[in-house]
């Protein structure tokens, strides 16, 4: 191959004695100057961690970039960033997505670097990624970590994260002994990989693939298989064409291809947190994307994928029956197929090249589990800008409610309350939560599916309206209503509900109603104060001070380029370190 005006040479290509000085790192790896001289330099941004489960994979991974890069005729350097793992990090990796994505970005523009592969995989780590690419625009392929293989319990493969909320109510109701509740635990998470239901995380990975950043065919490869090392290996080779042919994020994160991702978001019934993240990625590369493209795309979209926890299969079934590809088949006559893939075709090469083999896992059209896809986008006087509603996981006769509201202030309270008796509540109340959003907390945590109470579990209640100014994981199901902008610690309308007031969801009008006078309403305003803030230091404070609302993708205000010259400004590159 052959490469023009490459990055690099700034860094080492120089006379004085930054050259020197620059190409003494390089050999200080043992390389010779001919084996980078002249060539690429890709960089590998590796978010392993053992904090985090879901990337233990992710070194073998790396070294199989590496193989593509260096067959390519590239120069591999990998380095290490944050690491986010939804398990354990708390508040939420919310909180850090913003931070992760700065990282990546600075790094890209710091380092002397002509193109960038991503490996991530748990929820906030491919959003954020691809939020500081597509601000860095710098060639840049991605690859995930893919999904963990099943446990068995009880003869029953355990779906990460949904196995987990089901038989946390049935533990609590009494009906799983500690033992059994053990043996679950034993089997939640046997080995690395992402959760394999269409969590957040595979869903972004779709979403990944979906766009062009991923390579075709790859999103749901298991985290054991070969295939992921080989798909990983194409990969480095991938990045290297993409820097001889100066194909960048700009170049493929287009309208045409968001709106290929949003319908794909519809047919997987993919998570609310994507949401989110597809208008905070879109917004850096100044793409107008809303929530009214979302609901309006799903609504002409019917929801083909049978996996939890909008179906019953898991992810390993997705990509046996052929993977993102196959449904994205099923959808071709809605798609923008002259859009890049990973590997440089177009979806419609791609898809031209495929045998269907639609069926029990990825749905044709005539067998779709709903006509219109998984999700809802709701606005009224509680939600002025909107909240979100996976509808495949909703329950049918909730959509259309009427029912009065059980308030909690904020988690601790929803926490210390949910299992009184005394609490009242009955099968027709509306739970909500506030105080739990991008800037009450802050970092909008995982805290919107408030479980149901322990009296209504025992009376055999499985479902309730739930409203939030939260998020839930991509692993949850109910009728769920969450990210209700604006939210309550900036005076949103969800601060103003008390105990006992009516609350009306009709999802077909895409309608959520306080169903409270404007006189009381304004009443309940003019005395309402503003919580104090949690923090009063450090990054949490400059993300509660900087920080939009979910409707505006979360991101900083900062962050996003206000002018065409803002998105295409690159700093100079300057003499002496």
């Amino acid at each position: 191959m052959t490469f023009q005006h490459l990055r690099s040479a700034e860094w080492f290509e120089g006379r004085d004695e930054l050259g020197p000085q620059n190409r003494a790192v390089l050999r200080s790896l043992g390389w010779t100057r001919e084996f980078f001289t002249g060539k690429p330099v890709i960089g590998i941004a590796n978010s392993y961690s053992e904090l985090n489960n879901c990337h233990l994979s992710l070194r073998a991974v790396a070294e199989a970039v590496k193989r593509g890069v260096i067959a390519a005729g590239g120069v591999p350097l990998e380095f290490n960033t944050i690491s986010l793992g939804e398990e354990l990090m708390k508040p939420s990796t919310m909180l850090y997505r913003n931070l992760m994505a700065m990282e990546i970005e600075e790094s890209l523009r710091a380092q002397p670097l002509d193109g960038v592969v991503l490996l991530g995989g748990c929820d906030k780590t491919l959003p954020a990624q691809l939020m500081g690419a597509a601000s860095a625009n710098l060639p840049a392929i991605q690859i995930n970590a893919g999904p963990k293989h099943a446990g068995r319990w009880n003869c029953e493969e355990i779906g990460s994260g949904t196995a987990l909320w089901k038989y946390l109510d049935e533990y609590r109701a009494g009906k799983i002994s500690d033992e059994d509740w053990q043996a679950i635990e034993l089997a939640y998470a046997p080995g690395a990989g992402t959760c394999n239901t269409m969590g957040t995380a595979s869903t972004m990975a779709a979403m990944s693939e979906a766009l062009g950043m991923m390579l075709p065919g790859s999103s749901t490869i298991p985290a054991n298989d070969a295939r992921r090392l080989a798909s990983a290996e194409m990969s480095g080779r991938r990045i290297v064409e993409m820097v001889r042919d100066e194909v960048r994020p700009a170049h493929i994160l287009t309208r045409a291809a968001f709106e290929n991702a949003l319908r794909v978001h519809a047919a997987i019934g993919g998570s609310t947190n994507a949401i989110i993240h597809l208008i905070a990625i879109a917004r850096r590369l100044r793409v107008n994307l809303t929530l009214d493209d979302f609901d309006a795309l799903a609504q002409e979209t019917p929801l083909l994928l049978n996996v939890q926890p909008s179906g019953d299969k898991l992810m390993a079934d997705f990509d046996a029956a052929g993977g993102l590809i196959t449904l994205m088949r099923e959808l071709q006559g809605q798609l923008n197929l002259d859009c890049q893939t990973g590997s440089g075709k177009t979806w419609g090469t791609v898809l031209a090249g495929r045998i269907q083999v639609a069926g029990e896992v990825v749905r044709d059209r005539a067998h779709a589990l709903q006509p219109s896809g998984g999700l809802a986008v709701l606005r009224g006087n509680l939600a002025p800008n909107g909240c979100v509603l996976r509808l495949g996981t909703a329950t049918p006769k909730l959509l259309q409610h009427r029912g009065r509201a059980v308030v909690f202030d904020d988690y601790q309270d929803m926490l210390a309350r949910i299992d009184d008796d005394e609490l009242p509540v009955t099968s027709d109340s509306v739970l909500v939560l506030r105080n739990a959003g991008a800037v009450g907390v802050p970092g909008l945590p995982e805290w919107g599916s408030i479980p149901i109470p322990k009296k209504l579990l025992l009376q055999g209640v499985q479902d309730l309206v739930r409203i939030s100014d939260s998020r839930m994981s991509g692993t949850s199901y109910g009728t769920v209503l969450l990210h209700v902008s604006p939210e309550a610690a900036v005076g949103g309308p969800l601060a103003l509900v008390v105990d006992g007031d009516w609350v009306e969801l009709d999802v077909p009008a895409r309608k959520i109603t306080l169903d409270v006078d404007e006189h009381t309403l304004a009443q309940r305003r003019a005395a309402w104060q503003r919580p104090a803030p949690k923090h009063l230091r450090g990054y949490p404070r400059l993300y509660a001070e900087h920080v939009l609302q979910p409707d505006q993708g979360c991101d900083f205000d900062f962050l996003q380029p206000d002018s065409e010259a803002a998105l295409r400004f690159v700093p100079p590159i300057v003499g002496r370190s």
